[in-house]
């Protein structure tokens, strides 16, 4: 079938509007009509050639949700006209990783940027012009008809609950609170700093909140992201990470503080080694944020390192599973015990992507959506 999406056709590019060609869903796929997308700062990076991927064109797009339009042959546990959110990381379920309890490091990420199918890297379900189209984490969110694995798909059990607010779920939501619950694993009475509180940032100020924390710092140059933290748990916001580090060490007898968490969206070593600074002996630093693949080396000390038994971590997706996360997340939502609506900024129209990475790099949202008609 026919359908738009917003594609990058080399890198460094801008996101552009251009009539596709989608495959019909085959067997353990879905066709998902598209209902909202969020501006993840990772397709950012795959516009700037940051992220290297396997095929351009590439469609953007990996936060998102729908309704199940068609359905696969011999494909089980999905029905038309169901809710999904997706999961910008599958989980096959079968794997080592998956077995283990650990699905954000399922053996099916290692196709994420190949743009074609899981099993078949080099068949895609989306055409332009006759060449084939990779799409976003296998997802395409960016376009108003996408067809996917159903290994990257959660169903939504009450079609009453707002889509445009779920598609959160797929990615920043969970990757910030898992960021403070899962890999932080902050507890009541902590001191935390969320270095960068944007569209993941923010939801690890939930998580530190919602664990218990007694008092979290978050960090961020804008003044609005700052306001925004206090909103949601934040005990205090302050400009810089040094005035952090210094504000940690008058509630902690000079120590510092029990987790720092790197949420910033072009993260850095010098980002890393200042957090990492500002942790206490046997702290944890977990590092969430994006930089361009090819930076390596980090300036911290190996010494403080050792001598202090500091813990310095990475955190794909929150440490999160997907599969059991996502559906809790949702409960949350609906409990009141997790803030979604306000975490939407500014929506915009899948003509007005550009101008949604326009508006984030500005600062001037949380999260920016895309909704489909």
């Amino acid at each position: 079938m026919r359908t738009r999406g917003a594609v990058i056709k080399q890198a460094p590019g801008t996101f552009e509007v251009v009539d596709l060609e989608l495959d019909e869903p085959r067997r353990d796929e879905i066709m998902v009509r598209m209902v909202a997308s969020g501006l993840c700062h990772s397709d950012a990076h795959i516009a700037a050639g940051d992220h290297a991927v396997n095929n351009y064109p590439i469609c953007g797009g990996h936060e998102g949700a729908g309704v199940v339009e068609r359905v696969g042959p011999e494909t089980e546990g999905f029905a038309v006209g169901d809710h999904v959110v997706f999961s910008f990381l599958a989980a096959c379920g079968k794997c080592r990783w998956c077995a283990s309890g650990m699905q954000n490091l399922c053996d099916r990420g290692a196709a994420i940027m190949t743009g074609g199918r899981p099993d078949a890297p080099d068949s895609h379900r989306m055409l332009l012009d006759g060449a084939p189209v990779g799409q976003t984490c296998g997802l395409a969110t960016f376009s108003e008809y996408t067809t996917v694995h159903v290994d990257n798909a959660i169903k939504v059990l009450d079609k009453s609950l707002p889509l445009d607010r779920l598609c959160l779920l797929s990615c920043g939501v969970g990757t910030g609170w898992g960021a403070a619950v899962n890999s932080a694993q902050v507890y009541p009475g902590q001191t935390v700093i969320v270095m960068g509180t944007g569209g993941v940032g923010i939801n690890a100020v939930q998580g530190a909140a919602h664990a218990g924390a007694s008092r979290i710092i978050a960090v961020d140059p804008v003044a609005f992201k700052r306001e925004s933290a206090l909103r949601l748990g934040a005990t205090h916001a302050v400009a810089g990470i040094d005035e952090a580090a210094e504000l940690a060490r008058t509630f902690t007898n000079g120590q510092g503080a029990d987790a720092a968490i790197i949420t910033v969206g072009n993260t850095t070593g010098e980002h890393i080694a200042q957090a990492f600074s500002s942790i206490r002996k046997a702290g944890v630093c977990v590092v969430t944020g994006l930089g361009k693949m090819t930076d390596v080396g980090l300036p911290i000390s190996p010494l403080e390192l050792t001598l202090y038994q500091k813990t310095l971590v990475g955190s794909l997706f929150g440490a999160s599973n997907p599969t059991a996360d996502i559906p809790w997340m949702i409960d949350m939502y609906t409990a009141g015990k997790l803030e979604l609506d306000s975490l939407v900024t500014s929506t915009y129209t899948l003509d007005e992507v550009a101008k949604g990475f326009e508006d984030m790099e500005a600062g001037v949202n949380l999260r920016g959506v895309l909704v489909f008609d």
